[in-house]
């Protein structure tokens, strides 16, 4: 898939040494390094670090020295050691994502016209977004071809990339959420011919949807809509803080409050987001040929939610099943495999992110 790899050049010497895959969310910075086998990948070492709501607001970082200190505390509580990392971003108002119809090109040729040719598709100053693309092949029309074209506005790319830094780490690939999930689906499941597979990220405050068809991106989407909402919820209703909360919200219990209005709040609040899902699968239907989404393959927090994934089969009418990150990858023998697991769905996009290379298209 197309990444947005501006240090490439620099970096290109680094090209066989591991990389890191590190997944910045606003409530939790997750991490893992990998190391291929010959017998496929094996994760080496993986941590995940609750930070404060505040840190990270709406995808911008609001407080750039506590989340250093939090990545800072990851990497020496995880034991790893490398420094080369891969992260990634998204956002409905910093990243766009378009498959485009061109004339038939090389690639080289589309490098050297790409900002001419996004200009009509990127709704923001072309100096403004650091662009990328993917040719995807021939199309019906003769001497025609379809690209996929990615750009992303360069605060929202150096915000992260100057944390990242500050955290003594080398920002070796910068990826978009959505192909970091494709990454982790690709490397874990069969490629299901004619089938349209939603992959669905549900965060803390956004919602990163990659449809695919044939195992090809056709459609991505991201939302500013989270887990955030149920959090929310429950404070409101129940007059909690944020931290009993989100207690609440994972199962605990919290003395003077029922089972029943705890599942009541949480049930109502799941109906926001999972609308939200709903009206992005209406929408690719309407746009894309009228066509179905056969399965939604769900990952993030809000799985780690009681009913969640079965009240989103129940609304969607679909067949809803979670990731399995490590489906196909092995784990290493000096890990808790039971806390692996236990995490797993909050890992999809880092374990996408890790298996990235320095220099891939």
């Amino acid at each position: 898939m197309s990444i947005l790899d501006p240090f490439s050049e620099l970096l290109s010497f680094f090209r066989s040494q591991r990389i890191v895959g590190l997944d910045i969310g606003s409530r939790y910075i997750k991490v893992i390094e990998i190391k291929d086998t010959s017998k496929g990948f094996q994760v080496e070492r993986f941590g995940i670090m609750p930070i404060e709501p505040e840190l990270i607001v709406d995808g911008s970082i609001l407080d750039s020295l506590r989340v250093v200190d939090g990545l800072k505390a990851l990497f020496q509580n995880t034991g790893i050691k490398t420094k080369n990392v891969t992260i990634s971003v998204s956002g409905h108002s910093s990243v766009i994502i378009k498959r485009i119809t061109l004339p038939e090109m090389t690639e080289d040729e589309l490098t050297e016209s790409i900002r001419f040719e996004a200009e009509q598709y990127i709704p923001f100053d072309i100096d403004d977004v650091n662009l990328d693309f993917h040719i995807l092949g021939p199309t019906e029309e003769a001497d025609q071809m379809e690209v996929l074209l990615v750009a992303v506005k360069k605060d929202k790319i150096n915000e992260y990339v100057s944390v990242v830094q500050e955290a003594d780490l080398t920002p070796a690939v910068v990826d978009v959420d959505a192909f970091a999930l494709e990454n982790a689906y690709e490397i874990n499941y069969d490629i299901e011919s004619e089938q349209n597979v939603a992959l669905v990220n549900v965060g803390a405050s956004r919602i990163n949807l990659n449809i695919l068809k044939s195992g090809v991106s056709v459609f991505t989407r991201d939302s500013s809509v989270g887990s955030n909402i149920q959090t929310e919820a429950i404070q409101k209703e129940l007059g909690l803080t944020f931290e009993d909360a989100e207690r609440l919200k994972h199962g605990e219990t919290i003395e003077e409050v029922s089972e029943e209005d705890a599942d009541a709040i949480i049930q109502n609040s799941s109906e926001d987001i999972i609308n939200e899902i709903s009206r992005s699968l209406d929408y690719f239907k309407g746009t894309f040929m009228h066509e179905d989404v056969h399965k939604v393959m769900l990952s993030g927090g809000c799985i780690l939610i009681k009913g969640f994934q079965q009240r989103l089969a129940e609304l969607t009418g679909m067949e809803v099943e979670m990731i399995d990150p490590f489906r196909n990858v092995r784990i290493g023998k000096t890990l808790d495999k039971d806390m692996l697991r236990e995490v797993a769905p909050q890992l999809v996009i880092a374990m996408g992110l890790a298996v990235r290379r320095i220099g891939d298209r």
